[in-house]
This record gives C-alpha cells, sequence and structure tokens, in this order.
C-alpha cells in the first residue's frame, strides 16, 4: 500500500523546466531509493514535497488523500520530515533542546518552560535511536555519527511518517553507517517509510527496497533492487554506458617526488610515506584515523614535528612547510574535503574563484590584466566540461560536481608537482565522478603525483596504486593495488597491523 504518490510533478523556473512530468511512488515500510545526477531534479522534487517550493502543476496523494502542501511547518505537521546533509543543529545547544527546536510549545505553560519535562521527553527518543549520551550534552561534543542520530531523534519526536534523508552517511564511518543501517531497519518495522538520497551506489543495495532514477528533470524508471544492477543504474542515471566506475589507468612511476619522515604531533604518530611521480598513493582508514590531519601537515596548515623531502623545480627541498603558502610555492597544490567551507568563496563568480591562487602572475602594479584571466578561465571551464552559464555565474550556484571542477581547476593552474586530494568525490555524481577519474588519469600520465584520502572504500581501492592505512593517528597497513582486499583494509583500519 502506498504512503505517498507525486504524478506529474512540473516546475519551472524563469527560463528553465526544472521538472518535467516526474513521478514518485513509495510503498509504507519502504526505504525507496532517489537517484540521479546532480541537477538532475531529486532537491526540487523533495522541496515540493516538503513545501519550500511550490509546484507548477501535479498532484501529491499522502496516506491516501491529495494534500496540497504550504510550507515545511505543513509537511512536519502532515509527518513528513526532511533530514538535510548539512545538519540543522544549534551546536551550542544540548541534544534535548535540538530535539524539540521550535516545539518548545508543548512543554510551556505561562510562558515557562518545563525543562525537567523536555529532557524526560527527549530521552524515548534518543533511546529509540540508541544513542547513550545525557540529553543535556551540548551538541558541539557530539561526533558525526551521534549528530546524525539527534537529527533523527529530532525527525520522531515531530512524529514522522515518511523520513527523507539526504546523503546520510556522507561523513559517517563505517561502523557508525552500520548502526545507522540498523536503526532505519528498525524504523521500517516501527511504520515509517523513508526516501533515501544517495551517491554510494552499494549502499543502496544494502538498504534500500525500491530505487526511482531522474536524469534532466525527467522521470526515467522505478525499479526493484533485487532486479538491478550498479551499471544500469549507472546507466539509467547517465543516458549513457559508463563502461568502468573506476576508469584506473596503471601508473609508470617515476622517481620519488615526496617522502615523509616521522611526523608526529598530538594527531600523529611516527608517519613515515612515499610518493612517486606519476602514481596515486591512497591513504584510508576511519572517520577520526588521522588522514585529513596527515594532509594538512604536509601542507604546512598544522604544526608538526618531523621533516619532508620533496623533489621541485628547483631541486631538493628539505623540512617542513610553516604555511600553505611556501607549500604552494614549492609546487604543492591540495583539494581539501570541505570545498564549500575550505576550497571556495562561494558569493564569488566561477572566474574569480578559478583565479585566486594565482592572481600574482596576471598582476602587475596591483592591476590584474582581466583578458588574461579570461583566457584562463575558458580553458578550465572547456578542459574540465564545466557546466556553467558563463564566467560571471556565482559558483555557490553550480552543482556538486562542478564546484569540484572549479577547485580542481584554480590548482591545476598553479602547475603542481604533487596534488593531495581529500574526499574529491563527496557528494558528487556518478557521472562527474567518472570525469574526476578520468582527469586523475590524466594528471598522473603528465606526472604529477597524487595523495588520495577517501572513505570511500571502493573508490580508494579502485583508483590508488598504492594505500597506507591509518588507524589512531598510525600507518597500520601498506598495500599495492593488485594485493589490497576489503578484508585486509578493514583489519589495518580497525586498529590491527599488517
Amino acid at each position: 500500500m502506498e504512503i505517498l504518490r507525486m504524478a506529474g510533478i512540473c516546475k519551472e523556473f524563469p527560463g528553465a523546466k526544472v521538472l518535467k512530468n516526474v513521478h514518485l511512488s513509495v510503498e509504507q515500510q519502504e526505504i525507496h531509493a532517489l537517484l540521479g545526477e546532480n541537477g538532475a531534479g531529486k532537491s526540487t522534487l523533495m522541496k515540493i514535497l516538503t513545501g519550500i517550493y511550490t509546484m507548477n502543476s501535479g498532484t501529491i496523494t499522502y496516506q491516501g488523500k491529495q494534500v496540497q502542501i504550504h510550507g515545511p511547518k505543513e509537511a512536519e505537521e502532515l509527518g513528513i520530515v526532511m533530514i538535510h546533509q548539512e545538519f540543522n543543529l544549534i551546536p551550542e545547544l544540548s541534544a534535548a533542546e535540538n530535539i524539540f527546536l521550535g516545539s518548545e510549545a508543548q512543554f510551556t505553560r505561562f510562558g515557562k518552560i518545563n525543562w525537567s519535562a523536555l529532557v524526560n521527553a527527549s530521552r524515548q527518543y534518543l533511546e529509540q535511536v540508541g544513542l547513550k549520551v545525557h540529553p543535556k550534552t551540548p551538541v558541539s561534543r557530539l561526533s558525526v555519527g551521534e549528530k546524525q542520530l539527534v537529527e533523527i531523534a529530532k525527525a520522531l519526536s515531530k512524529k514522522a511518517r515518511l523520513l527523507i534523508m539526504d546523503e546520510p552517511t556522507a561523513a559517517l564511518t563505517e561502523v557508525e553507517k552500520e548502526k545507522l543501517f540498523g536503526i532505519m531497519r528498525s524504523l521500517i518495522k516501527q511504520g515509517v517509510s523513508i526516501i533515501y538520497i544517495s551517491h554510494r551506489m552499494e549502499e543502496l543495495f544494502e538498504i534500500c527496497h525500491r530505487v526511482t532514477v531522474l536524469r534532466d528533470g525527467e522521470y526515467i524508471a522505478t525499479l526493484g533492487i533485487p532486479e538491478t544492477t550498479i551499471d544500469q543504474l549507472v546507466n539509467l542515471m547517465v543516458g549513457r554506458e559508463v563502461s568502468k566506475r573506476f576508469p584506473k589507468v596503471k601508473a609508470k612511476p617515476g622517481e620519488v617526488v615526496l617522502r615523509v619522515n616521522n611526523f608526529h604531533n598530538q594527531k600523529l604518530s611516527q608517519i613515515n610515506i612515499e610518493v612517486k611521480a606519476g602514481e596515486v598513493v591512497g591513504i584510508g582508514g576511519l572517520m577520526g584515523a588521522g588522514r585529513t590531519e596527515l594532509a594538512r601537515a604536509i601542507f604546512g596548515l598544522d604544526p608538526v614535528n618531523g621533516t619532508i623531502t620533496l623533489k621541485t623545480r628547483q631541486g631538493y627541498f628539505q623540512g617542513k612547510f610553516k604555511h600553505p603558502r611556501d607549500a604552494i610555492a614549492h609546487g604543492l597544490a591540495m583539494v581539501s574535503e570541505d570545498r564549500k567551507d575550505q576550497g571556495l568563496i562561494l558569493p564569488f563568480s566561477v572566474q574569480e574563484n578559478l583565479a585566486l591562487p594565482t592572481l600574482d602572475q596576471r598582476a602587475r602594479l596591483g592591476v590584474v590584466n582581466r583578458r588574461q584571466e579570461s583566457r584562463m578561465t575558458k580553458k578550465y571551464i572547456d578542459m574540465l566540461k564545466i557546466k556553467v552559464s558563463g564566467p560571471s555565474q556565482r559558483v555557490g550556484s553550480l552543482s556538486g560536481g562542478n564546484q569540484q571542477k572549479v577547485v580542481f581547476g584554480k590548482w591545476l593552474e598553479t602547475n603542481p608537482s604533487l596534488l593531495i586530494l581529500d574526499e574529491p568525490t563527496r557528494g558528487v555524481d556518478v557521472g562527474a565522478k567518472v570525469e574526476i577519474y578520468e582527469l586523475i588519469n590524466q594528471l598522473t600520465s603528465r606526472g604529477i603525483a597524487i595523495i588520495l584520502i577517501s572513505s570511500d572504500l571502493p573508490e580508494l581501492i579502485g583508483m590508488s596504486d598504492r594505500i597506507y592505512v591509518m588507524s589512531e593517528g598510525k600507518i597500520t597497513g601498506h598495500f599495492t593495488h593488485d594485493d589490497v582486499t576489503e578484508e585486509a583494509f578493514m583489519h589495518c583500519a580497525t586498529g590491527g597491523v599488517q
């Protein structure tokens, strides 16, 4: 029996048809995947369902009745609740306060909140999601996985019958992901239905019952998970055959470009690695293993003891970088894991973002040569196939995949000999992922050395020539592309030594 049917949904913005006759049907007690590339219309469809946008035409039938939803509050009153990829939590408030934020009236009498009743009521929801923390614990003290559980508890407090989860595992460890999946299965048994949005294809086959595919704002197909394959879903998403999800080209490594010697600080312990020209060296491990901390230390963002030996165009550098500008000057570049906060200035244009790290190369007496800047921008828009209306388009309005390409472009213009990629495909759709993988192949063919940090284990194994595994700030394993297995990797990632 259906809990939701969206039929013939159309949505237009000035000059653009975003949704064209889209359909979505969700059964009761079902986990239903909504799949599509960035820009396919998934977010717009969910914003219509939650009342943020008004559709131009179509119908929504919920729990057997045709409804019109005029805002998020109305959607929540119907039991339709969305958990966004970026948490809607206030770090300074407690878990209990976040759970009932906006719903305090039920605990209020004569203008005064009964805090004891609010805290006690929050306990049942924290227990329901298996989060064993005191309700008064500030959210700022919780891990990413624990924050995710607070978001779910918050949704349950609103008596959710239809839960929308957008990229819920993007920042979770494998252990946290499995815990989340267990909670999702428990919610289904309690009568909750779930719409699940994720670019991690393997997860769909682990947790979902059916999948609906959108492409370019149009409905393509709805399939039972047992009746399809990853390759078939990829082809439906991108509208063309993608022969390989990980089109790895075997490296022909050159001489050592980077050698890290005994790096150690509060987060790292006796790290020794090396990276050769033209190879991809993966850095893997569970969340909190120290992967990003290692990258930041190499790039001069965090203080560290130990030394690096780096082959530069001028010779060899030995020591450590005290500031990223020194690292950049010696041929290093870094695509950070959080492109929105650390990689881009969202209100700036595509051209302004591409130009930032190399402004001095096109400036004379403090005046930037805009003609050179425009030529540089066109070069990277064409080379990286960045989908933009023009160089002046605000970068914050681009899809995740195109934003990531802008980050790549700005660092490639620095002409690096070593490129550090920290979660380069997080929040990026399948089609854009393959384009990024092909770009990695192009870079290594030019002799550029790459450090690849990824929480996506198939990606890490599929695209790396060698892999170092980290656990609690230490290197616990080292594998080649040919001898690594998921079992051996996880053994080292959980503290076992190779």
